[in-house]
Order: C-alpha cells, then structure tokens, then sequence
C-alpha cells in the first residue's frame, strides 16, 4: 500500500515551526508536545518527525533508526511525566487512531499519551 502524505496537515506545520506547541520533549527522530484539548492531566502527543500517516505506515517504512528513537521518546516522556508503573508512576494508556474507522484526525502518525487518572474503559460498545 502507498500511502499519501498531506505535508500540510497540522502536524506537518508544527514541525517545520510555522505553528507553536507547547514542547514537552524532542530528540532526532520525535517531538513530543501538549494536547492543546487535554482530554486527562497529562495528555501528551508525540509525533515521529518523518512523513508517516500511520502507525502502521511507520512500521513499514521508517528505518530502524527512526523506529528505535520514536520507540525511546515515548518511554521517556512517560517517565518524564512520573506515570510509569516501574518508577512508582499510576500508569497510563497510549493511544494511536489509524484511518476513517480509527477516527484518525490528522493524518501524522501520533500517539496520545493519557495519564493523571483513571482513564476508563478500553473501548465502549455501541448498539
């Protein structure tokens, strides 16, 4: 599958400086910033700085370099948030819509890190 990259969605422009964000962490391959409509106390979005739309576009087509940093900046941004289980953090629940089905809103492959709360049900089933 190919995918379509929109160099001029939000994310896009965000990453090339033409719109702030409130940055919360940054390495070679990832920027990670606050939800600018936080649905939990803490909710961080963390963005890979290549054209993926998706996550799984990302697996496919990112290098290992690319994949390995954007892996490690998430971890450290929870950690940076005091969330993480193993460092006596409540935890928190990492979210990443994909698509029509996934209620993808911006077409930048990113990840919602929630956390400050009890976040609730997985997934609530609709009739």
């Amino acid at each position: 599958m190919t995918y379509a990259y929109d160099d001029q969605n939000i994310f896009a422009k965000i990453l090339r400086g033409e719109i702030p964000c409130a940055k919360v962490y940054e390495s070679d391959h990832a920027l990670a910033f606050s939800d600018i409509a936080p649905k939990a106390p803490h909710h961080v979005l963390v963005i890979p700085k290549g054209p993926y739309v998706c996550y799984d576009h990302f697996a496919r087509a990112a290098s290992d370099a690319e994949i390995l940093d954007y892996t490690r900046a998430i971890g450290a941004v929870c950690l940076q948030l005091g969330v993480t289980p193993e460092d006596g953090g409540d935890g928190y629940r990492l979210i990443a819509n994909a698509g029509r089905d996934g209620v993808q809103e911006v077409p930048h492959l990113h990840v919602h890190i929630l956390a400050g709360r009890n976040i609730g049900p997985m997934v609530v089933m609709r009739p």
